[in-house]
């Protein structure tokens, strides 16, 4: 079996975080994956802190094992739900879009484990001076948000630079991710994507079947005129704003507005003409369904199978 210094500082048996994808990674997913041995994330997203306190103690319900919360800072109720997961002591925590520096204290004096999310080097060093217990290093084959670096370079380079483990994320779904990202200098990985079709995850079925049905070439990355680059499947909506975002009679705030609400259209309503798929370039390896449990046994099976044959390439 796998085991990895985050392994062992967390408690989990795989080496495999679920990613915190606003609108779908709930309670119930998160429970799934971390009663599977990984560890399941609560997106906070822009949700207010009787929201996520709710999540919160209902993830504690469905299981006894560590999960986390993934916060957005920029979220109008940051300050809110930062006190929250602070009060009811979860695990870990996971940040995104921005430096989370303001609220590290406040949480490990809670005794979480701090794991940002970090698109570059420079970031990471950062994160550790303030205290991380690890970092997440994301490329921007991810689905989401996104930075300009890719995972393959971008892992080994905050893997160098940071005494801290690692997690890779980004074009990561099955056991050859997780070889490599080990192999990168990670100490494990998070895949979102992969997750978006496990049987405990609550996204609307047109959005599954989305993921399922995509090619390689069936992502595109709109919102770099905003400056917040995002990654997500093909559909109307996708190219309309691509066409939009470029178009100079389309103010920024224009632009803005037509985002607004699209993510939560295709995760809970379905509506493939309007809403946003977001979504990894690794989609097009994913072909089934499976519970979360099965999908990390499957990854982290795959990875070691592949390892303990790596000798058959040194001569």
């Amino acid at each position: 079996m796998i085991q990895s210094p985050i392994c062992e500082m967390l408690g989990i048996t795989y080496p495999v975080f679920q990613g915190g994808m606003a609108w779908i990674a709930d309670a119930k997913l998160a429970a799934a994956v971390s009663n599977g041995g990984g560890l399941g994330i609560i997106s906070a997203m822009n949700a207010n802190a009787e929201w996520l306190r709710n999540q919160i103690r209902e993830a504690k319900s469905l299981t006894d094992k560590s999960f986390g919360v993934n916060i957005m800072l920029m979220s109008p109720f940051v300050d809110q739900v930062a006190q929250v997961v602070a009060e009811e002591k979860v695990a870990v925590v996971t940040t995104g879009a921005g430096n989370p520096s303001k609220y590290m204290d406040l949480w490990k004096e809670a005794g979480i484990s701090v794991i940002p999310v970090v698109a570059s080097v420079g970031l990471a060093r950062m994160v550790e001076r303030h205290g991380a217990a690890a970092v997440i290093a994301e490329g921007g084959e991810s689905g989401g948000h996104i930075g300009e670096a890719a995972t393959m370079p971008l892992v080994p380079q905050v893997a160098d630079a940071v005494s801290i483990p690692v997690i890779a994320a980004g074009g990561i779904a099955d056991g050859r991710g997780l070889a490599a990202a080990l192999m990168l200098g990670a100490s494990g990985i998070q895949m979102g994507t992969r997750f978006l079709v496990a049987e405990e995850c609550n996204v609307h079925q047109n959005y599954k079947n989305k993921v399922l049905k995509a090619k390689d070439i069936d992502t595109v990355v709109t919102g770099r005129r905003l400056g917040h680059a995002c990654r997500g499947l093909k559909n109307p909506f996708s190219r309309e704003y691509a066409k939009k975002e470029w178009d100079v009679s389309f103010s920024p705030e224009d632009l803005e507005a037509l985002g607004v609400g699209a993510l939560r259209k295709a995760a809970v309503d379905g509506n493939e003409k309007e809403g946003s798929f977001l979504c990894g370039q690794i989609a097009g390896m994913i072909t089934k369904e499976q519970p979360a449990a099965e999908i990390l046994k499957e990854v982290c099976e795959e990875a070691e199978s592949l390892l303990k044959g790596a000798e058959k390439w040194v001569k």
